[in-house]
């Protein structure tokens, strides 16, 4: 399949909800979110305010690891499941209907609707080789205009007809229909166009075939005519099935009583990406070979309009997810310290930049119910909205502690145990915390795995505070021990994430722990905002204009003399 149809279902798999409403009407809502709630209140994604025996909010659709789930939100009347009172969360599967009030949906996956349909039948390989005619695409398209009347019958009455049909064909396309009412469209232009009397559009979509729309039912095509369309680029006419030796003999066409029919690829000019059959099972008109030129160059247009479509679809489906992107953004920059605090005897700064537009490295500043104030840092492996949803989760759980632990061994102790009940088998996060005691300047602190800090003394030395434990989520029943070290006026503790020492220049060199260490000592005697944007312009000035592959955070805090 073409990378722009990958492109389009690479966040949703392709499903949708079918809707029939109290008054009797349907409509159908591709599921292109992480969720959609249904109910009586207007801020619902699907909202029935003349419904009365929906609730205010009655029930919501997930996306959950790759798949949809429905779950009842505690409404007064409940939910049906294939007529089964919904219980909890349940996963969905192609052709459920869920019953809320008056209103019925069905959740289906739209490539398997007309599926059941369709047949391709294994036969022998030959069944095509009987085909009254065989064309290619580049041979209907030719640069002499001549030949290309003549492949289309222009001279007739029935050749005007065909380029007036083409001439239409062009001209319905031309419009912006989003992708799932195009198909049908394509597919009555065609039948019309060529008199077919049943037909079918399918769709090549990660190896397989997938039918898009349909005229008619019960086909059974065999698969060497998909084959010889699909792998060999080839459009077919068969004009009298019954008077063939070879498809007389074929039981998709016996079965059905088929006595002509065509078999065209959905072909732009790099691939094919489907294909369009038609087929009539009377002999009132057999198809000829000007039909077979007209429905070859009519799928070439249809093609093509096609992955227009694709494109415009993925287009708007980027901004929307830039635009939530941005949001989450936002969001996060929210949940980050706006400013830095004042403690006594401290003087604080703080600086967090994340690789992409959000990320997973996390600090902030706590007051303990004693009164001292906490420091921290923490990074969650991986980059991107994965690593900023746990960053988030951590957040919340680091606050709910806060209020009650003072003691940061205890503190990384008990967090650890609440992040591997949740934390993915794949996933965990490196955590630093530091107490102060703003009488004699001792630091306590506990290390899950974080990038040990260095603390900047006030004669130029420069101290790793060593120790810890592993990172968060990794082992549920460690104990973390507190560790302690002594500050005195002007001395400076540097925190940081690993996107620092790990920055990564044009040559491929890190910024690396020497760098970050002479940096700091250029910054003696400087405030905690200045050191911060010291070692950011360093770090900076070595990477120049690389992107950055990882989440860049900074946490300083001096020890006023």
């Amino acid at each position: 399949m073409s990378s722009i149809s990958s492109t389009i279902r690479a966040k949703y798999p392709l499903r949708e909800l079918e809707v029939v409403q109290p008054d009797g009407t349907s409509k159908k809502y591709p599921l292109q979110k992480d969720s959609l709630t249904l109910g009586r209140n207007a801020n619902n994604d699907l909202s029935f305010p003349e419904d009365p025996i929906l609730s205010r909010q009655h029930l919501k659709f997930e996306y959950d690891g790759g798949e949809w789930c429905v779950t009842d939100l505690g409404s007064k009347n409940g939910t049906l499941l294939n007529d089964q009172r919904l219980e909890g969360r349940v996963r969905l599967k192609s052709g459920d209907r869920i019953g809320a009030g008056r209103v019925v949906i069905s959740y289906n996956d739209p490539r398997l609707s007309s599926r059941s349909s369709v047949v391709f039948v294994e036969e022998r390989e030959n069944t095509a080789s009987g085909a009254t005619m065989v064309i290619r695409l580049d041979r209907v398209l030719t640069d002499e205009p001549r030949a290309f009347e003549a492949a289309l019958g222009t001279d007739s009455v029935d050749g005007i007809r065909r380029t007036e049909a083409l001439i239409h064909a062009g001209r319905e396309l031309v419009g912006h229909r989003p992708l799932d009412e195009l198909f049908p469209v394509i597919l009555k232009l065609a039948t019309g166009a060529v008199g077919a009397r049943r037909g079918l559009i399918a769709t090549v979509e990660e190896g397989d075939l997938f039918i898009r729309a349909t005229q008619g039912e019960g086909f059974r095509i065999s698969t060497a005519v998909r084959d010889k369309v699909l792998k060999a680029r080839e459009s077919l006419l068969v004009r009298d099935a019954g008077s063939d030796e070879v498809f007389r003999q074929s039981r998709t066409i016996v079965e059905q009583r088929v006595r002509s029919l065509m078999a065209v690829p959905l072909q732009t000019d790099a691939e094919v990406i489907g294909l369009v059959y038609v087929d009539s099972p009377d002999f009132i008109r057999p198809f000829t070979p000007e039909d077979l030129s007209l429905l070859t160059v009519m799928a070439n247009t249809a093609a093509i309009r096609i992955e227009h479509a694709r494109l415009a679809e993925i287009e708007q489906n980027e901004r929307l997810i830039e635009k939530e992107m941005e949001q989450a953004a936002e969001i996060q920059r929210s949940l980050l310290p706006p400013n830095s605090p004042r403690f006594p005897g401290l003087d604080i700064a703080g600086h967090s930049m994340p690789s992409r537009s959000v990320g997973g490295d996390y600090f902030d500043y706590l007051r303990l119910p004693d009164g001292r104030p906490a420091v921290l840092v923490a990074d969650v492996a991986g980059k991107g909205l994965p690593a900023a949803l746990l960053m988030t989760s951590l957040q919340a759980r680091v606050q709910i502690l806060a209020e009650t632990e003072t003691d940061p061994g205890s503190f990384v102790t008990r967090l650890n145990r609440s992040v591997a009940r949740h934390c993915p088998a794949n996933r965990f996060i490196t955590f630093f915390v530091a107490v102060y005691n703003p009488e004699n300047g001792e630091i306590l602190y506990a290390n899950a795995g974080h990038n040990p800090p260095y603390l900047l003394k006030a004669d130029r030395t420069v101290h790793v505070l060593e120790g810890g434990g592993p990172p968060l989520g990794i082992m549920r029943n460690m104990t973390y021990a507190t560790q302690s070290c002594l500050t005195g006026g002007g001395d400076t503790l540097m925190m940081y994430s690993d996107g620092v020492p790990e920055g990564v220049n044009a040559a491929g060199e890190e910024f690396g722990d020497d760098r970050f260490i002479s940096a700091l000592l250029e910054t003696h005697g400087s405030s905690a905002e200045d050191i911060i944007s010291a070692v950011r312009s360093a770090l900076a000035n070595f990477v120049k204009d690389t992107p950055a592959s990882d989440d860049v955070t900074l946490v300083a805090v001096r020890r006023k003399a």
